[in-house]
């Protein structure tokens, strides 16, 4: 089984669900006291900022070069960086550590492309929902990205901020949640990506008519095929 390097605490809600569903999918094939192997460094989430502009970007990617490079040496042999919006910075950490760094949005896409969907809505936090660096990367698989408006954004990165990432979830927040997924429907979405860890907390497919894609399930799961490669 190969080690995995994860960074977490970004936030800290979706990174147990990392650590629950790759240890259990483990334990799933393997059978009898089987758990994954893995290194985690968890961030201080109050003190975690991602860029919000590409000034910034240079300096937020030697950060999580940094942590990512302290996983290597321990001894992790690929990274896993436990949550969307840091993703931003992938390709420039990529191109500075030795380990492949498995992303989400690639395993997303993959995910997608399974169902035959080539136009899908996108949730997440403002810097997901807004940079590029999500949306090219699904372009790149030939599909088409639409985002809430505005206020739509605006609501939606503040109750993550304010709620979920405080493992506070709402009935009122999920109702508002739906309504904008529908207003996304209405524009061609075929599915919704729930482009934050923590969305899927509060979303579950049972809730939508079209498919949902859990970002934190899909994300780990790959991790779990990376883990058990040899195998």
């Amino acid at each position: 089984m190969k080690t995995l390097g994860l960074i977490g605490g970004t936030g800290w809600v979706s990174t147990v669900d990392y650590y629950r569903v790759i240890n259990k999918e483990i334990n799933v094939r393997l059978g009898g006291l089987n758990s994954a192997k893995m290194i985690m460094y968890s961030v201080n989430q109050q003190e975690f900022r991602p860029a919000t502009d590409e000034s910034g970007l240079a300096e937020f990617a030697e950060y999580l070069t940094g942590i990512a490079r302290r996983l290597e040496t321990a001894g992790a042999e690929c990274l896993v960086l436990c949550a969307n919006t840091p993703h931003m910075a992938a390709d420039l950490v990529q191109a500075k550590i030795g380990i492949p760094l498995i992303h989400i949005a690639d395993v997303t896409a993959k995910a997608i492309l399974s169902k035959n969907m080539k136009s899908v809505g996108l949730l997440g936090t403002k810097m997901t929902m807004e940079q590029s660096f999500y949306k090219d990367r699904l372009k790149s698989f030939d599909i088409a990205t639409l985002v809430p408006d505005q206020p739509q954004r605006e609501y939606i990165n503040r109750t993550i901020m304010t709620e979920l990432e405080l493992a506070v979830l709402k009935d009122e927040t999920r109702s508002k949640y739906l309504e904008i997924i529908d207003s996304l429907v209405a524009k061609g979405a075929e599915g919704i990506i729930l482009g934050c860890t923590e969305i899927p907390l509060l979303i579950k497919q049972s809730d939508c008519e079209i498919p949902v894609f859990d970002t934190t399930t899909l994300h780990a799961m790959a991790a779990v095929e990376f883990a058990l490669s040899d195998e």
